[in-house]
């Protein structure tokens, strides 16, 4: 076969995606999870000091929520938000000397907070982490619609997985919020507000819930979103306080100043925000940007959630859009990309997948795992690639259901 008819059948096989078996799914899927838990373990190793000693002591993102947790409980949720006392909180659950992490998140976020901190320290990481995740698996399955141990193999095996657990962030929470609140909204549309509204916990990452809602007319969940985000915000306020509200507001607008500076290292953004910054922008021109991207994607949102157009592809665009229209969204919060690619399998599940759409699912599959730390020094571009391509996935997918839609009505009615 010449190279030019090999070149012709490889293409032609990324195109229909014939290649992506399910059995080959498996087996990618079992090689690149053995990968990671040893790259996980090797890595875990590395930064207790176990492989060569360390500079100075390391601790995960979680010292942060346990931290403001065990502050909270001892009476002053207040100084979870004064970075001094904070910092000194985060030392006196791990080592004096680590890097501080800041608290930004909202009196609310307190709550759950405060139920970690009761643990101690290693099982309340260990069960945060455990318990969040099963909760993304449970909804991820029940998205995809399959529930035996393949699923779960596929599932575990998304890189961002690993990202997250080993930094003890909560991604995993709010991608299984996002996936629940999309899988409940036909069936059960109050408990999936009450379920969307849970997102303001970490309130930017919500933005666009509602002009989702009310583009599509789901009065009632966005009614139970409102009366959801008003409970806990009660909630928080009766236990913690209108003062911790107060300083959470004050840290909240004097932690610009962090996501601008490079204390967050610029290459680990999957936002516009955070790619301006790392391509050399500055501040103003990376709010700039980001502003217009916001702005085109909840109009975009608005747009497709109008149409009546399928659960899954409209579920798919929210996630999508907000993965690019929240500027402060980190490498690990791609967990949020799984459950939009898993809608788009749902969607391709039942009316075909598009040409290329099988094996753009694949490389985003893949393509978090260089987009973590490691990678950052020299591959800022991996999670910025990694959003943009797959809101232009999802994008086609909605118009392809919308022209299908038109050509549909257009044959109904030369028959009528």
């Amino acid at each position: 076969m010449r190279l030019a008819e090999a070149i012709a059948v490889v293409c032609d096989g990324l195109k229909t995606g014939a290649w992506l078996t399910r059995r080959r799914m498996l087996e990618y899927a079992v090689i690149l999870l053995v990968l990671e838990i040893a790259a996980f373990l090797f890595f875990a190793a590395g930064t207790s000091g176990l492989i060569v000693p360390l500079d100075r002591p390391n601790a995960s993102d979680f010292v942060s929520f346990y931290a403001a947790g065990t502050l909270a409980n001892a009476g002053t949720p207040e100084l979870a938000y004064d970075a001094a006392v904070h910092y000194a909180a985060e030392q006196s659950v791990t080592e004096p000397g680590i890097s501080y992490n800041y608290f930004y998140y909202p009196p609310i976020y307190l709550l759950l907070c405060a139920v970690i901190a009761r643990l101690p320290y290693v099982p309340a990481f260990v069960a945060f982490e455990t318990a969040s995740l099963a909760f993304y698996v449970s909804v991820a399955r029940r998205i995809l619609g399959e529930y035996g141990r393949e699923a779960i193999v596929l599932l575990l095996a998304f890189p961002a997985i690993f990202w997250n657990a080993g930094l003890g962030q909560n991604a995993f929470l709010t991608a299984a919020l996002f996936g629940g609140g999309t899988l409940l909204l036909d069936r059960r549309p109050v408990l999936a507000g009450l379920v969307l509204g849970a997102l303001c916990y970490k309130p930017h990452f919500g933005l666009l819930v509602p002009v989702a809602l009310a583009a599509g007319r789901h009065w009632r969940s966005f009614t139970a979103a409102v009366f959801s985000l008003t409970a806990l915000s009660a909630l928080s306020l009766a236990l913690f306080g209108w003062e911790s509200w107060s300083d959470y507001l004050a840290a909240a607008v004097s932690s610009r100043s962090i996501y601008e500076s490079g204390h967050v290292f610029n290459a680990g953004y999957a936002s516009p925000f955070g790619l301006v910054l790392s391509l050399g922008g500055t501040p103003p021109l990376a709010y700039a940007v980001q502003g217009a991207v916001t702005i085109a994607c909840a109009c975009w949102v608005a747009f497709v959630w109008s149409r009546g157009l399928s659960l899954p592809i409209k579920a798919a665009a929210l996630i999508s859009a907000t993965i690019v229209s929240v500027p402060v969204i980190l490498f690990y919060d791609l967990m949020l990309g799984a459950v939009a690619m898993l809608w788009l399998v749902r969607a391709g599940r039942a009316s075909g997948f598009l040409p290329w759409e099988k094996s753009l699912l694949a490389l985003l599959f893949v393509l978090p795992a260089v987009s973590g730390h490691l990678w950052q020094t020299w591959n800022p571009m991996a999670a910025p690639i990694f959003a943009a391509l797959l809101f232009a996935t999802v994008a086609a997918a909605a118009r392809h259901e919308i022209a299908r839609s038109a050509t549909m009505g257009k044959m109904a009615g030369a028959e009528a």
